[in-house]
């Protein structure tokens, strides 16, 4: 590892560094005669970047060596992690295969929701979104049905045999929703919520980890880190867009930061078009964008009556637009060698996409 410190630093405050240095296993010598730059020699580990990195003195740490964070597709060694593959029942994401989940914002209806989970089902998804709990801006808009959301989620489980993706807001809850979820989702507002993040951490349930509204690539990393640091290491990250200027999106989304993070981590990624565009008019060009850009799945707002929902309609395609999207990604993974997941009833379209 290589620290640069500060080029003021007393001499009290270089000890400190020095003596931590040494309980964690390093051998230590300074580059140059200014005593700027501090090179670390040691087995590392992944904590020892952040307990580095937090000392007064150290300006940046610019070489993190073998002190790999679990997130991280380099070792210490000097090799690479092999992609991760999480299952969501029959979806499979990461390693060459894209999976699609699709559903309605919110569990509303029961006759409703298994509708949809059928028709996204025939059409190609593999797994169910529906939110039972749903974080809100305004404390009187819809929060979703609660237990009783989790209950339709069980039952249209049962029924389709689709997988479900919801969404958990409190750490009281984990293990309610555990009991029907089959990925737990942690939505953009509470990327940041680490109690939840550790609870989430304790179970072997995978995670669907969503990219807060304002927070960079470096801190949903780091916000998987605490999932993968208690011990589940099944996490897909979600870019779903960050706050821009703009209102033609409701939010920009960052087909640069998909690209990037498939070469700078193990863990697989998908994109949410729907919250990206808040539009439905968008929703499938940005799909595209996304699994061009390396996406290893998307993420799907779907309703046939966008009208009659509580939260979020605007956004929420429609059964025949699904179904050309699906068709694009089957395209799409066919250029580039990757496998598109559907269920074994699915309907294979006459085409290819791109209508």
């Amino acid at each position: 590892m290589l620290l640069r410190l500060e080029s003021t630093l007393p001499r009290s405050d270089r000890d400190s560094i020095l003596l931590l240095c040494k309980e964690l296993g390093y051998t230590t010598r300074f580059l140059g005669g200014r005593q700027e730059l501090l090179e670390l020699s040691g087995p590392g580990a992944p904590d020892h970047r952040s307990r580095l990195a937090d000392l007064a003195g150290v300006v940046r740490v610019l070489d993190v060596g073998a002190a790999r964070e679990l997130h991280e597709r380099a070792t210490g060694s000097g090799d690479t992690r092999p992609d991760t593959i999480v299952r969501i029942g029959d979806a499979v994401i990461g390693g060459g295969n894209v999976s699609i989940i699709a559903g309605p914002c919110a569990v509303e209806d029961e006759g409703r929701l298994a509708e949809i989970a059928n028709a996204v089902r025939r059409a190609g998804a593999t797994a169910l979104r529906g939110g039972a709990f749903k974080p809100r801006s305004s404390p009187y808009s819809f929060q979703g049905l609660g237990a009783e959301g989790l209950a339709i989620l069980g039952r249209v489980k049962a029924l389709t045999g689709l997988g479900v993706v919801t969404e958990v807001l409190d750490p009281r809850d984990v293990e309610a929703v555990g009991e029907v979820a089959d990925a737990f989702q942690i939505g953009a507002r509470s990327m940041t919520n680490f109690a939840l993040l550790r609870e989430v951490g304790r179970t072997r349930i995978p995670v669907l980890l969503k990219r807060g509204f304002a927070a960079t690539v470096r801190e949903l990393l780091l916000a998987a880190e605490y999932v993968l640091s208690g011990g589940n290491e099944q996490v897909v990250l979600c870019e779903r867009g960050v706050r821009g200027f703009d209102s033609v999106t409701r939010n920009l989304l960052d087909v640069g930061a998909v690209a990037h993070l498939k070469g700078a981590t193990h863990l697989p990624v998908i994109v949410d078009p729907s919250h990206a565009a808040g539009r439905a008019d968008l929703v499938r060009p940005l799909a595209r964008a996304g699994i061009a850009a390396g996406a290893d799945g998307l993420l799907i707002e779907v309703h046939p009556a966008p009208g009659e929902v509580h939260s979020d309609g605007a956004q929420a395609v429609g059964l025949d637009a699904f179904a050309r999207i699906v068709a694009d990604v089957r395209a799409l993974c066919a250029i580039d060698g990757r496998t598109l997941v559907t269920s074994q009833l699915s309907e294979s379209p006459a085409n290819g996409g791109f209508q």
